[in-house]
């Protein structure tokens, strides 16, 4: 038998509006809400979640678009958001990208559909810098890249301070030729490429980098064929934790020793990098308080969404661990 909403008006002795209130959180008295919710619960009615949206603008779900679900980093703050998200009384609709913007575009086209309340985003360069929430019908705030300021809120890492920390302790265990790998399709890589730069630059060093997509198999075969030159790096920095695994692979079948022959740092800190080899120095960022960071900013929009566009900016800490560990040289 199916259970309909006028049968639990029925038997809390109360209007079907009353109970389409209680079911979408509208204002009734709690002895009122008690009573609706007891009847749902006796009766087993299962609320039309389709019917809902199409007659509301507001569905309570929250879209997640992000990069590449097999990176920590994006796993670890999807479970942040989807815990503020559920305190908050949310759902959350989780998409892949693959760093490919016709899929963004796609799942931005799919939130517009499904009437989500607002969308956490870490998206591409490209996309990013074109990002304009106006149009889509719904607030977004961006996560670990940033685009215009002005436009979108966003909560992401000081990438370049974070790449010079980790500058900073390879030259002061003695490494000159510093390598970097960087991500070429997003804004967070090209603000790592900065402040490796930089860091090199006060030195009078040069700052040999490499552009890739930003996933471990690049990075192998990309390290793998900057192993084989005759002016390889004496240390390498990966832009993120699966650039870092593929650092890590290609070393080891170069029969490359770390760090006796090659200092590797990066970011990320990962589980893995504390058990691989000698444990990897990694820059830790402050994952979990990037997404609840994105949930509040997305929540504050909604209650006010006339204020003006913020950029939360959080930093990082090193984690020293044994790939860097090299005798120390004076930095000249």
């Amino acid at each position: 038998m199916t259970i309909r909403i006028k049968d639990v008006a029925a038997a809390a002795g109360v209007s079907v509006a009353t109970v389409s209130r209680v079911l979408g959180n509208g204002p009734v008295s709690d002895a009122v809400r008690k009573k609706v919710e007891a009847a749902i619960e006796a009766s087993g009615y299962r609320p039309n979640l389709s019917a809902r949206r199409l007659r509301s603008q507001h569905t309570q779900t929250i879209g997640l678009i992000v990069s590449d679900i097999r990176n920590p980093f994006f796993t670890n703050v999807s479970r942040a958001v989807e815990d503020a998200a559920y305190e908050a009384g949310m759902r959350v609709i989780l998409c892949n990208t693959d760093e490919n913007p016709d899929k963004e575009a796609m799942y931005l086209r799919l939130m517009q559909e499904e009437r989500v309340t607002g969308v956490i985003f870490a998206p591409t360069r490209q996309t990013a810098e074109t990002l304009d929430p106006a149009g889509l019908g719904f607030p977004v705030v961006l996560i670990d890249r940033a685009g215009p300021s002005g436009l979108n809120d966003a909560v992401v890492l000081d990438n370049a301070q974070a790449a010079e920390l980790l500058v900073e302790h390879l030259l002061e265990q003695g490494c000159r030729r510093i390598g970097g790998l960087f991500g070429k399709t997003s804004t967070t890589g090209a603000e790592r490429h900065a402040g490796f730069v930089a860091a090199l630059a006060r030195r009078g060093l040069p700052a040999p980098a490499r552009f890739l997509a930003p996933s471990l198999e690049a990075a192998e075969a990309e390290v793998a064929r900057w192993l084989a030159e005759p002016d390889r790096p004496e240390a390498l920095i990966a832009s993120n934790g699966l650039v870092l695994m593929g650092v890590l692979k290609a070393a080891r079948r170069a029969g490359v020793a770390v760090p006796d022959e090659l200092a590797v740092a990066g970011f990320d800190n990962d589980a893995w990098t504390e058990l691989a080899g000698p444990g990897l120095t990694v820059l830790e960022q402050p994952v979990y308080e990037i997404g609840r960071t994105a949930m509040a900013m997305l929540l504050e929009r909604l209650a006010r969404p006339g204020q003006v566009a913020r950029k939360v900016v959080l930093s990082g800490r090193l984690v020293v661990r044994g790939s860097t560990r090299r005798e120390a040289l004076p930095v000249g």
